[in-house]
């Protein structure tokens, strides 16, 4: 089968190529995909530089996300069968025209939602439930967010509205504000305007701020740390700024604030079926209602995977990059 592998860590751009790699076969509680979309994420591209808390054996295939199309089955697999369209996170080498999952990892997707859709319904939407989760938040309270008009915060925006939570999102330009008001998201908050938290606390009136989730690290972790109410927790989901986090002490000290730690995916594969299920049954009504809104950049075959992961398409894209099989 074609597959988009390699054989050592690196840019994404020098050691991925097409390989021929034997299709493979699913364990006794597996089943096998034949891929239709995977999409490409963040913690892909860091998988495959070795800068991620997983690393595969190599050689390696990329991927952990897609939609397709069941076409086997393991001998104690129960509620999924043959030519079921599913989706699928958190598993491994789904840039390949098949792969193997456990079937607790296996989701059916409705007609009613598309392809495209479906491709990316699972791992970011899913970690934003489960962040909202996390981070215990009941309607009518507020969480602050940075990088906010990532995949994760456009979703836990979304999510947290239709839930009634309350969201601040914090971007650093007016093209990413537009992006967030183009999807119906609001709250939003450019950091180069220099009264930012002013705005920030005008739209908070008296409440508190619950929680804060830091995706940047370095002086901006400090930032939103300066804004959470007392007692708050902050949670730290990733550091794209590549900056350890600078957090005032004083700040945690006299907010009483908790600070915790957030792995989506490795939640995802702890935690129970029924549970998971649950979830997942919210993010696919959500995104039939509307909404949750995930919008596509673009859509490339498997054998331009190098244009797809290519570093000027990542970070200009105000949607999910997906790959063709």
């Amino acid at each position: 089968m074609r597959s988009a592998t390699y054989d050592h860590f690196g840019k994404p751009t020098e050691v991925l190529s097409i390989g021929d790699r034997p299709t493979p076969e699913p364990k006794a509680n597996e089943v096998r995909v034949k891929t239709v979309l995977a999409s490409i994420h963040n913690h892909d591209l860091l998988t495959i530089r070795g800068q991620y808390g997983f690393k595969p054996k190599m050689p390696a295939i990329g991927g952990s996300e897609a939609v397709g199309i069941i076409d086997a089955v393991g001998s104690e697999v129960k509620n999924l069968k043959v030519g079921q369209r599913v989706a699928a996170a958190s598993v491994q080498a789904t840039w390949a025209e098949y792969f193997v999952a456990v079937e607790d990892m296996v989701f059916p997707m409705p007609d009613s939602l598309d392809d495209e859709m479906a491709a990316q319904l699972i791992a970011m939407p899913l970690s934003a439930l489960m962040l909202l989760e996390f981070l215990d938040l009941q309607s009518g309270q507020w969480v602050i967010q940075n990088a906010a008009n990532g995949a994760v915060g456009k979703s836990l925006a979304m999510l947290a509205a239709a839930r009634g939570v309350k969201t601040i999102n914090v971007v650093r330009s007016s093209d990413a504000i537009a992006e967030l008001e183009a999807i119906g998201v609001k709250n939003n908050i450019n950091t180069e305007e220099d009264n930012w938290r002013d705005q920030v606390k005008s739209i908070i009136g008296d409440d508190k701020i619950s929680a804060a989730v830091d995706s940047v690290g370095g002086e901006d972790s400090g930032n939103l740390l300066s804004l959470l109410g007392h007692g708050g927790t902050f949670a730290v989901f990733g550091a794209m700024s590549g900056k350890p986090m600078m957090l005032n002490p004083t700040d945690m000290i006299f907010k009483q604030a908790t600070l915790k730690g957030f792995w989506g995916s490795k939640l995802s594969q702890e935690m129970s079926v029924e549970n998971k299920q649950r979830l997942v049954d919210e993010l696919i009504d959500r995104a039939v209602s509307g909404q949750l809104k995930l919008p596509t950049e673009a859509t490339f075959d498997l054998a331009d995977i190098l244009k797809a992961v290519d570093g000027k398409m990542q970070s200009d894209k105000k949607g999910k990059v997906l790959l063709k099989t």
